[in-house]
């Protein structure tokens, strides 16, 4: 293997963010050798730090350096056709979450709608990001790392702020409450700035009557889009028509004699109207989460799975659709709430850029620990019921939109 000799550099919160130590192991596990040819450490708390590197390694090396943050000596981009649809050039570069630029006719071009797990084409002279599905014959692919640049989101400087670096701990014995309340906070200055937040629901929430809380919050406008599976769509209908949930009443929790039909009769009801939206028009669907995402024009996208039932005409079987259909509302995103749904909420994070806020809300910590480890640099994950954190943190923002003093 071909050793290369480079010389890099680090610039920003470098040292607290943890970013120049993980270069430097990454620099030893990957068998490369370095000299530290000058090293600044910011002597305040907003000081930016600067260190530049002489690195000795193979090819491989400088590309996970460079997705670390590294800035490598400008070079022009390189790119190659690809081949078929579908189909991309070997060493094709594959992304990130975090912000990026390509080195492109003599400047630093940003990447549009950045995401993990895709490629980078060249677009009429603009950097675009896709996924390989996309990709058609003859599109012009960024390969190799030369000329690219990662930006990680670095370490925020306030104390207060509840989004831990990278990747917290997970623990069931964090304080719940408080986390609860500086959340809030957090929503109230996405919501005042008309920010967006989008929020990803599992069935749970309507078996366990957490829906109300999510209904409540979209009438403080503390929705900008949801998603969910068939699943909890077709049991938000159930509700409204039967007062169940899988048969299951929702006062007494009794399973209710035939009551096994009803979400077959749920999906049957919405299949003669034609959709949601037209169950709602009809007077067939007069209340529910998805009934209050429609009269208040709410986006919402239902993916579906191998699992479903009917599906609803409203759910999106062809899951790279369904993918596109939440790429066009996570690209505007600030917030992302994800309660009880760990499908739906990884394949959501996989497309958030780390900028985007991410509160991962599950009863199990396996659950949280997997949605949270996504790439994201401000996530914020919750061991505890949804169902009951949900309603809580309703409460704090009512409380935040009444203006009465702390």
């Amino acid at each position: 293997m071909v050793a290369v000799t480079e010389e890099i550099e680090f610039q920003g919160h470098i040292i607290d963010s943890s970013i120049l130590p993980k270069a430097l192991d990454t620099i030893i596990d990957m068998k490369g050798s370095f000299e530290i040819l000058r090293l600044d450490v910011g002597k305040k708390k907003k000081d930016e730090s600067y260190c530049r590197i002489l690195v000795r390694g193979p090819s491989k090396l400088f590309a996970e350096l460079e997705n670390q943050g590294a800035l490598l000596p400008r070079t022009e981009v390189k790119t190659r056709a690809a081949p078929r649809d579908g189909v991309l050039p070997d060493n094709f570069y594959g992304t990130t979450p975090h912000p990026t630029r390509v080195f492109l006719k003599g400047r630093w071009r940003e990447v549009k709608d950045i995401e993990m797990d895709c490629i980078i084409v060249i677009d009429k002279g603009k950097p675009v990001c896709r996924r390989q599905g996309i990709v058609r014959k003859g599109d012009r692919i960024v390969t190799g790392f030369a000329g690219v640049k990662v930006e990680p989101p670095q370490r925020s400087r306030s104390p207060a702020n509840i989004f831990g670096f990278m990747s917290s701990t997970v623990s069931p014995e964090k304080p719940v409450n408080a986390m609860i309340k500086d959340l809030a906070r957090e929503m109230k200055k996405i919501h005042d700035r008309n920010g967006s937040i989008i929020h990803v629901m599992g069935t749970a929430m309507a078996h366990t009557g957490a829906d109300k809380a999510l209904q409540d919050l979209i009438g403080l406008g503390y929705v900008q889009a949801l998603f969910t599976g068939n699943g909890f769509a077709v049991m938000d209908v159930e509700k409204q028509l039967f007062g169940t949930t899988l048969g299951m009443d929702g006062r007494t929790g009794r399973v209710l004699m035939s009551g096994y039909k009803s979400h077959l009769i749920a999906i049957n009801e919405i299949r003669k109207a034609g959709s949601i939206r037209k169950a709602v028009d009809k007077g067939v669907l007069k209340s529910g989460v998805l009934f209050d995402c429609v009269t208040k024009k709410i986006p919402f996208v239902i993916g579906g799975s191998l699992r479903d039932d009917g599906p609803l005409p409203d759910t999106i079987s062809d899951v790279m659709r369904a993918q596109d259909e939440m790429r066009t509302f996570v690209r505007k995103a600030d917030m992302c709430i994800i309660c009880a749904s760990m499908l739906h909420g990884i394949a959501v994070g996989n497309m958030l850029p780390s900028r985007v806020k991410t509160i991962a809300v599950d009863i199990n910590p396996y659950v949280v620990t997997r949605l949270q480890d996504r790439g994201t640099t401000h996530a914020l994950g919750l061991v505890t019921d949804p169902a009951i954190m949900l309603p809580r943190l309703v409460r704090e923002i009512q409380f935040l939109e009444s203006g009465i003093p702390e």
